[in-house]
């Protein structure tokens, strides 16, 4: 649907525009408007895929808000994954005051995320039950069990109405931390009128209830028992209640721990701080200690369960890092596959088995499981909260267009359910909601200490270099005539040819140069361009082929 940009905000509406996370698994990010305040929930960060050569991130596109960051209130972020709370830093480079409000774990991962920013955040923090009054918007805060420990949904109340956002969740009946979903909580909003739904799609598919946190001790209990040299467990850095399992059965059977990567230790170092890790005396040692014990005590835990080039596990498959994999250890990924990172995970899985080790992944041994509500735990929530509207948020296509399913079979009106885009604008006015418009919600890139500089012509530039190769023209042209002054030579790198592939290449140039208009003789990036486009179209033509070409034209 083609949507211009939203008119004004009506009198008493409230504007709620998803910035990212509908149609992607990342970069959350939604911006609720009343009365001319705005209030941010979550800004994450989505992962790169193999097309997107040498992005570190993407972040949301924060045009929409960027002349209007006085307006913002707060962010409020729903727990403390990269994919919720990433992006922080970069929203706050623009404005380095905006409160930010969550659970003690969630502001201690991102307030030492902005530390390495050098950015001291204005935090406000809160438990499940509290309540936040961020004129014009009252926040209430809702207990959620999902894959990390202290995540929140939040009920936000105005005038227009009441919107629920889920945030991550699921509804594991015995998880590590004894904190599960609190469905009295979702059950009282219902009954007091829930007018917009904003809940979790990921596992929307899924039949069922996911499964239980507990149900994985046993076989992650059988790796460490009978994996006859080092266990080395990858895992997400912010993945505390898998981390506790690994710590639990690595104590049980004998071995000593360490931490590998910044990430994973500054994160572990904090959860422990507040309790929310509990780690065994003399468990966790540092690295260089264990260079002295039997391989069979050993075990490293460190980031890279989805295949990024520079964390730890990509690193040591490709004999990168200081820790070499031998013959004999185990290799444990705790941590789904992200959509789009298959091939990366994959192709560190051949990397690592051709070392000699043994992998045990999701696919082969039961070790993992979703920190997301499957459908009947979807359609159970719709039941008791008995919504007005639903969004689906958090998920592709394919995920919200299941959760939209669920929540017309529970009874919402298949009008009233509404399965938005990244950047669409919908409007609740006096109980009804409405798309009324589209603003830009494109990729951000981050490149190194860029943000944004990156385009898509960027990046068509380097999967290009990468696949095809380049080759660069450099001719000695007489400016005054506009032909060359002797034969150009060919420079390539990444493209296979021999000593006679571009003899025919010199007189397409040469053809090039006599139709270009003789006003344009003496403009060297103009010869530069016409040259380029010439033996890019001639390589086309006689080799199938499509290098980058790029001409550099010296004065003759």
């Amino acid at each position: 649907m083609n949507l211009s940009a939203p008119p004004p905000l009506p009198r008493g509406g409230l504007r709620i525009t998803p910035l990212g996370g509908l149609g992607e698994i990342g970069r959350n990010m939604t911006v609720y408007e009343f009365e001319g305040k705005l209030l941010v929930v979550d800004c994450g960060v989505l992962f790169p895929e193999e097309h997107q050569p040498g992005v570190d991130v993407i972040l949301a596109d924060f045009t929409s808000i960027r002349d209007r960051l006085k307006d913002i209130v707060a962010i409020v972020l729903t727990h403390g994954h990269e994919d919720h709370i990433g992006g922080v830093p970069y929203l706050l480079k623009e404005r380095s005051d905006i409160p930010i409000i969550g659970s003690k774990l969630t502001l201690a991962f991102i307030t030492a995320k902005l530390k390495e920013h050098r950015i001291r955040p204005r935090t406000i923090e809160v438990e499940a039950g509290d309540t936040s009054k961020q004129n014009p918007f009252d926040l209430e805060f809702v207990a959620v069990n999902h894959s990390i420990p202290d995540a929140l949904a939040v009920a936000i109340r105005t005038r227009a109405g009441i919107v629920l956002n889920t945030g991550d969740f699921k509804m594991d009946q015995f998880p590590l931390d004894k904190r599960i979903t609190d469905l009295n909580h979702f059950a009282r909003l219902g009954q007091e009128g829930v007018d917009v739904f904003m809940t979790d799609s990921t596992n929307a598919e899924v039949p069922g209830f996911t499964m239980s946190e507990q149900e994985l001790v046993p076989a992650i209990e059988t790796v460490f028992r009978n994996a006859p040299k080092r266990v080395i467990v990858s895992s997400f850095a912010s993945h505390v209640h898998r981390i506790q399992q690994v710590l639990d059965s690595a104590h049980e059977s004998g071995r000593k721990v360490a931490f590998v990567g910044r990430s994973m230790v500054r994160n572990m170092g904090i959860a422990e701080e507040l309790g929310y890790l509990k780690i065994p005396r003399g468990l966790v040692v540092d690295l260089k200690k264990l260079e002295s014990m039997p391989a069979d005590k050993i075990c490293l835990v460190c980031t890279g369960s989805q295949g990024e080039p520079m964390a730890a596990l990509s690193r040591m498959s490709n004999g990168e890092h200081v820790i070499k994999v031998e013959e004999g250890d185990t290799v444990l990924l705790a941590s789904s596959l992200i959509p789009g990172n298959e091939n990366a995970i994959y192709r560190v899985i051949n990397s690592l088995t051709d070392l000699g080790a043994t992998i045990v992944h999701k696919g082969n041994a039961k070790v993992h499981v979703s920190g997301h509500a499957s459908a009947g735990e979807l359609v159970y929530c719709y039941n008791i909260v008995k919504p007005k509207n639903v969004i689906p948020i958090h998920g592709e296509a394919r995920h919200m267009r299941a959760n939209a399913a669920l929540a017309v079979k529970t009874g919402v009106p298949a009008n009233n359910v509404i399965i938005a885009q990244d950047g669409t604008v919908m409007d609740l006015v006096r109980g009804k909601l409405s798309v009324v418009g589209k603003v830009p919600a494109g990729y951000v890139y981050v490149d190194g200490q860029t943000v944004g500089a990156a385009t898509e012509d960027t990046l068509a530039e380097r999967r290009a270099l990468g696949s095809k190769g380049i080759v660069t023209v450099l001719a000695l042209v007489d400016l005054d005539l506009g032909v060359m002054a002797e034969k150009p030579e060919f420079i390539t790198r990444g493209f296979v040819h021999d000593g006679h592939t571009f003899d025919a290449a010199v007189v397409e140039i040469e053809k090039a140069l006599a139709q270009l208009p003789k006003r344009d003789a003496g403009d060297i990036d103009k010869i530069e361009g016409v040259i380029a486009k010439s033996v890019a179209r001639w390589l086309q033509r006689t080799y199938r082929r499509e290098p980058l070409v790029n001409a550099i034209v010296v004065d003759a």
